[in-house]
């Protein structure tokens, strides 16, 4: 957009608005540049990422979103939502002249329903402020995602999240029961709470996993959950990492849902655990909770069927260690300042194809020249497969090769988990890091998915870039 049409863009918003919601500040404009996807950072370390936004709206109220999207719309201009800029994958990346709409100040409880055990919510309060607002009434949503500190709710929903607490209580869309989503047009699109529904097909995942580009998520309603009355945990070494993987299979397949069954390979189980498993031995933490009996009866059922797979029992310490430091992870700009190429990659498979897609991936990333290490373990477990979270980081002789090998990195892992029957993303969304395997993923889906985005946004100013290859 030339000049003269953020101004008349910006003056329309302070129209319809008022002054103390629109922003054009360099501040402002610098602090929601892009979110954490690490080639974002990578560009930025280097300067080659300049502030591109026209201005930042800051809505109070789903009204004041209508009204923003309403003034977008007719002049044509792009939208990007941002809730805390935790995103891993590039799905915030403003376009030179957009409006960025921050969610930030739309982020009260605004309702707990203790009998159905429900919760309505703004989407751009903060994961660990809605969280603590629960407990503090006996409750919990049961949804800890690693950015719980860092992410927004109405981000979960964005990018399907999944939390570490999963296999017990479920992601995102198992949670969410209701929202409010306003269209390109500035329509309200609202989708009551109800425990099921035969109503035809179900609206919520229209705009589950959407990433902004069908609409902003403005409220939510979601499943609670009683605190758990009982926490017992337990960690078990393994020979190997296909060991763990079939102990924590029969665990699912018999029918226990322990919240937490994160398998780590011997990498990642020396880093964190090597003060209790065996050297290159894989590490299984479990984590049981509820009422007594169920959380006592729940270990028990999974010490027997680990002992059985030949695992070594290491007791409670492992996962003691995992809850204090579960969060604590380096800056990623740090990292990138130090000229390191690092990154997390969620893929998921069902249970005969996920040891061939956790080798293949390891072994082609592998290759990468200035590799210094790639590895991997499983978080979120279903009676029909599991995911991997591999993690890789190189150092480069050079650091202007920093993005050729990042990007390298992402293509022999998303080529090697098509090619092995996996899916490309588990938890982090699509951004525009994935988008170029899309294709693969969902076949003719994918003109499925720009009808939907024609129908709901025909003039393309929802993030536009973002999920949708081009």
């Amino acid at each position: 957009m030339a000049d003269d049409g953020g101004e008349r863009l910006r003056a329309e918003l302070v129209a319809e608005l008022g002054e103390g919601r629109v922003s054009w500040s360099e501040d402002d404009l610098s602090a929601r540049a892009h979110d954490t996807w690490p080639l974002s950072l990578i560009r930025a370390e280097q300067g080659r990422l300049p502030t591109r936004a026209a201005c930042v709206v800051r809505p109070q109220s789903t009204e004041e979103v209508q009204a923003a999207l309403r003034v977008a719309d007719r002049l044509r201009v792009p939208v990007s939502p941002f809730g805390a800029g935790s995103g891993v994958c590039g799905g915030f990346l403003p376009e030179a002249g957009a409006v960025v709409v921050d969610m930030g100040a739309m982020n009260a409880l605004v309702e707990v329903d203790e009998v159905s055990l429900q919760a309505r919510v703004q989407a751009g309060m903060m994961g660990h402020h809605f969280e603590d607002a629960l407990n503090q009434r006996g409750y919990s949503m049961g949804h800890f995602p690693q950015s719980i500190e860092l992410s927004t709710v109405g981000g979960w929903v964005s990018t399907r999240a999944a939390g570490q607490f999963s296999s017990r209580y479920g992601s995102i869309e198992d949670m969410l029961l209701g929202l409010e989503v306003v269209l390109a047009d500035g329509r309200l699109v609202s989708i009551k709470p109800s425990p099921r529904r035969s109503a035809g097909p179900d609206l919520r995942h229209v705009f589950l996993g959407s990433e902004g580009t069908l609409g902003i998520v403005t409220e939510l309603t979601v499943k609670t959950f009683p605190v758990p009355e009982t926490r017992r945990m337990v960690a078990f070494g393994f020979d190997d990492f296909d060991e763990g993987l079939e102990a924590t299979r029969k665990i699912v397949r018999a029918g226990w849902r322990p919240p937490v069954l994160r398998l780590y390979d011997g990498h990642e189980a020396g880093r964190h655990f090597g003060e209790w498993i065996a050297e290159d031995a894989a590490a299984l933490l479990i984590v049981t909770e509820g009422p007594a009996a169920m959380a006592d009866a729940e270990l028990a059922a999974c010490r027997e069927i680990c002992t059985a797979q030949g695992g070594s029992d290491a007791g409670a310490a492992p996962v003691e260690h995992w809850f204090v430091e579960r969060n604590n992870v380096p800056s990623l700009r740090d990292l990138v300042a130090r000229g390191l190429v690092v990154d997390t990659i969620e893929v998921t498979a069902d249970w005969t194809h996920i040891s061939d897609l956790y080798r293949n991936v390891v072994e082609s990333v592998g290759e990468v020249k200035s590799l210094l290490i790639v590895s991997g373990h499983s978080s979120h477990s279903y009676a029909q497969g599991t995911n991997i979270y591999f993690t890789f980081v190189a150092n480069p002789d050079d650091p202007a090769d920093s993005e050729d090998v990042y990007l390298e990195c992402w293509r022999r892992a998303m080529d090697a988990t098509v090619r092995s029957g996996g899916s490309i993303s588990h938890h982090h969304g699509v951004g525009r890091l994935r988008t170029p395997w899309m294709r693969a993923e969902h076949g003719v889906g994918i003109d499925v998915l720009r009808s939907i985005k024609q129908a709901l946004d025909p003039n393309g100013i929802l993030n536009p870039g973002a999920l949708l290859p081009e």
